[in-house]
């Protein structure tokens, strides 16, 4: 592999809790363009919940039970699953899994990566000076390829958690690029980790700053990542992992209802307009389950014969919207009574209405994990 450009420069003075690289801004000028084509009993750590798995499946995480994620998360054995699951993958989809569907607008490219089998890693590029950073690099080929093709310099990998499938990646790219970055939460055992980021601490990347927000839930150091698209005339876009899917969240590995809820809250408050660019393709899979859930729900109808389409055609079904998600994403409609009659759950008396929201996620995510698609 070739490295994408020369080493980073010295950065220069910043504002307290943002951290800068780069050279000076300048805001590119234009028209916005559109998308381009395309426990202790069970010998758990504390505060890590059992969660029972399903058959063999895609997703990593659902071989067996609790044993396996033991060995994925925390022995070489996950690191040896993952190799050969970047192989299949590469023997399967030569092309990725999904046909992407860049994002641009003024100064901003974001280049969604297919990898693994249904894993996405994000490019974001700031056009104007060819600084780039990347989520999840999961295939270090499959990111490396798209780095040479845009002709941008890698100046930071941000980890959303220490999953292989989403920081597979970190040390080739590291070694291939000496002067980059590697960001996460110390909580989290990130691969090549070198700059630990606390919650709501700002990056910049040439003109892009990025803010990190714990979410825990999924991990216990899970964070995504909220590009601000303010001053290039665009809107916020979440890069969630695993925390939040097209009409799923990620599921509750190292953490209770009550935390995911309010990690998806988090979420939630970043306002409508903001783009959703998940971690995984389950679009299908996510929308199938929840039309069960919600019988009479139009948005989400019109949503699932949307994806359907689009995943007949191979193609990616990223980005979303925080509002369009509100709309049929179960793990976001815990407040809703059409969605908590559907489940047969009443709040108690005297009963908190989030500790009774995390009763409905709390069964929305059993089900989920039961569910098997036909």
């Amino acid at each position: 592999l070739a490295a994408a450009g020369p080493a980073m420069g010295h950065a220069r003075l910043a504002l307290p809790g943002t951290r800068l690289l780069g050279q000076s801004c300048r805001r590119p000028a234009g028209p916005q363009s559109g998308p381009e084509p395309s426990s202790s009993s069970r010998g758990l750590p504390e505060g890590v919940e059992y969660i029972h798995m399903r058959k063999k499946g895609k997703n990593p995480m659902k071989p067996v039970g609790v044993a396996w994620y033991s060995l994925y998360a925390r022995t070489r054995l996950g690191y040896l699953f993952y190799q050969r699951q970047v192989k299949k993958a590469r023997e399967r989809y030569p092309h990725g899994h999904s046909v992407p569907q860049p994002c641009r607008f003024p100064g901003v490219k974001i280049l969604p990566i297919p990898v693994l089998s249904n894993n996405y890693s994000y490019l974001v590029i700031d056009t104007g000076s060819g600084r780039a950073a990347v989520i999840d690099p999961s295939d270090p080929l499959a990111v490396q390829a798209a780095i040479e093709d845009e002709g941008v310099m890698l100046e930071a990998i941000f980890c959303t958690h220490k999953h292989w499938d989403h920081s597979g990646g970190n040390a080739a790219l590291r070694q291939q690029h000496g002067s980059c970055k590697v960001y996460g939460s110390a909580l989290d055992a990130i691969p090549e980790l070198t700059n630990p980021l606390a919650d709501k601490e700002k990056v910049k990347v040439g003109c892009l700053t990025f803010e990190a927000l714990a979410t825990p839930g999924h991990t216990v150091g899970h964070m995504v990542y909220v590009l601000d698209g303010g001053p290039f005339g665009g809107p916020p876009c979440l890069f969630s992992g695993d925390l939040l899917f097209l009409a799923g969240c990620g599921e509750l590995f190292e953490g209770s209802p009550e935390t995911m809820l309010a990690s998806l809250d988090v979420a939630v408050g970043l306002g409508e307009d903001t783009l959703l660019w998940p971690g995984h393709e389950y679009a299908l899979e996510c929308l199938t389950f929840a039309s069960l859930l919600e019988l009479d729900n139009p948005a989400l109808e019109q949503k699932l014969q949307w994806a359907t389409q689009q995943r007949q055609e191979k193609r990616s079904t990223c980005p979303s919207t925080l509002g369009e998600e509100q709309t049929y994403n179960p793990f976001l409609r815990t407040h809703q009574p059409e969605l908590q009659a559907a489940l047969g759950l009443r709040r108690g008396g005297g009963e908190h209405p989030d500790a009774f929201r995390a009763r409905v996620l709390k069964e929305v995510r059993r089900r989920k994990d039961l569910y098997k698609p036909t």
